[in-house]
């Protein structure tokens, strides 16, 4: 029989073991506590702290955002630790001079950890810099966000092109997020894919984590058909064309692609639907989801989208990328070129890397596979996933309360239009003014964008000709009307031509 004392030696093991196990269980109860908060502390919005930030008014056509005051907060970097909180200001964020980083600094606006800290202050490991802005959003379309469907696990609107899904850059309130929440009452909706801000059409929301998983899991599996409408420059051949060459990412800092042989496999098939000579109304499937797919295959063939700002542009070459040919450019040159006309003509789509933010790095050159949870901008881009998550909190200052009592807006300018397919829908909330009311804007003297008159985006600053027109799915099918450039007595009157003009 074994001893009193071998026996206390085999209980031991086991003993620590379910220690071991125990310690194990707590971290990752810990762990999951953590990974909880931090996925809230990066959810761009969802309390009515800040739905009730800020509200709108209509001018020129156009929905605007009366000024408010934000903050943005970032971890500070590997690279930072050690240096003097106004040496980096000064360095690595350029959208202002180092001496308003000082007086923002000297003021307590731009703190760490929430506490004013003198400027040579030296940042030290996990330091969270905080920095109160006087916050400007650009003007987006007037036109409504209709509702295609809602039952109690989807909502699918129609989204009017130049409106964000989600807060991004210079846009929070002007999104589509946003403007759900604050004038239908639908608020936490999961994003099951998304748009470009300059692409029309078919957007889809899960009402729960469990329904948005769901329709998540069909389009990777590519269980979803996408059908897309757009109108592309010339006349397209007949029959139906397919395209299946490679796509690569050339930056997504600035979120731009080609065709390349080093790209990632996709295919998208075209059929022309009509053509009056000089234009074609031309459908699109894309059978897999990269990056700008449908736009640089359509590059590529040699029928750009008509007033696509980006692909159907000389910085691509003499003939615009068509059959692969950007003039023989590198990547680097290329991408240079890119920025250059963006700075001259301001209509590249980089609407999530905010001059307006502090925490904009210019040198960072942003990798999708790279990114770490601390940055301040997460960026994903796609023909039908576009859009940006921002770690935000809620500013300590007063919010500008939004009007409550309904107002006669004209039907054009209105969010509350539904569908006769639609389910009865809480009471939209109107809180659009009809023209700026002086009483709700708040100038801050230091703020640079309150000195400066921008002026408004013109008619082909806020649409492309690509509309997601149609997504059916095992046992659901949705669409929605074609816009008025896809109709077949569009004039060419209408067109916008596709040489950017200042």
């Amino acid at each position: 029989m074994a001893s009193e004392a071998e026996k206390q030696k085999l209980k031991i093991p086991e003993k620590r073991k379910t220690e071991d196990n125990e310690q194990i269980k707590d971290l990752k109860k810990a762990s999951a506590k953590l990974e909880t908060k931090a996925l809230k502390a990066k959810r761009p919005g969802f309390t009515d702290e800040r739905y009730q930030e800020t509200s709108y008014y209509t001018e020129n056509g156009l929905r605007k955002v009366y000024p408010y005051y934000f903050t943005f907060t970032t971890f500070t970097k590997g690279r930072w630790v050690g240096e003097k909180i106004l040496d980096i200001f000064s360095k690595e964020f350029r959208a202002h001079p180092a001496e308003e980083y000082e007086r923002c600094i000297q003021t307590g606006t731009l703190t760490v950890n929430f506490e004013k800290v003198p400027i040579d202050y030296r940042l030290k490991h996990n330091d969270l810099l905080a920095n109160i802005v006087h916050r400007h959003e650009v003007p987006v379309t007037c036109q409504p966000i209709t509702i295609v469907h809602m039952d109690e696990d989807i909502v699918v609107v129609n989204k009017p092109a130049s409106i964000p899904v989600h807060p991004c850059g210079r846009y929070r309130h002007n999104t589509v997020v946003f403007i759900l929440a604050k004038e239908f009452n639908l608020k936490n909706l999961r994003t099951i894919h998304r748009l470009d801000r300059l692409t029309s059409g078919l957007l889809l929301f899960g009402r729960s984590p469990k329904k948005a998983r769901q329709m998540e899991q069909q389009i990777r599996n590519r269980q979803v058909e996408k059908e897309y409408i757009c109108r592309v420059e010339g006349v397209f051949p007949d029959g139906v064309v397919e395209c299946k060459e490679p796509i690569e990412v050339v930056s997504y800092k600035i979120g731009v692609c080609k065709v390349s042989q080093k790209g990632k496999d996709c295919t998208t098939t075209f059929q022309k639907l009509s053509q009056n000579g000089k234009t074609s109304v031309v459908l699109c499937k894309p059978l897999t989801g990269r990056m700008h797919q449908i736009r640089v295959h359509l590059q590529y063939l040699g029928y750009p989208i008509l007033n696509d700002p980006l692909y159907n542009h000389e910085v691509f070459g003499p003939v615009k990328g068509r059959a692969g040919d950007i003039g023989g450019k590198s990547d680097d040159e290329l991408i240079r070129d890119l920025i250059n006309i963006h700075n001259a003509e301001n209509w590249l789509g980089i609407d999530c890397d905010s001059d307006l933010s502090l925490f904009k790095n210019t040198k960072d050159e942003t990798d999708l596979e790279s990114l770490s949870s601390d940055q301040t901008f997460a960026v994903h881009h796609s023909d039908d996933d576009a859009g940006v998550n921002s770690r935000e909190t809620t500013p300590p200052v007063e919010p500008v309360q939004p009007p409550v009592a309904a107002s006669n807006k004209p039907e054009q300018c209105t969010t509350n239009a539904v569908s006769a397919a639609a389910i009865a829908l809480p009471n939209p909330v109107t809180n659009v003014d009809l023209a700026l009311a002086s009483d709700k804007v708040v100038i801050d003297k230091h703020c640079y964008e309150c000195k400066v008159h921008y002026r408004d985006p013109k008619p082909k600053d806020l649409v492309m000709y690509l509309h997601a027109w149609k997504y059916k799915g095992p046992g659901w099918e949705y669409e929605t009307e074609l816009p008025s450039w896809a109709q077949t007595n569009w004039e060419d009157s209408e067109a916008i031509v596709d040489k950017v003009v200042d």
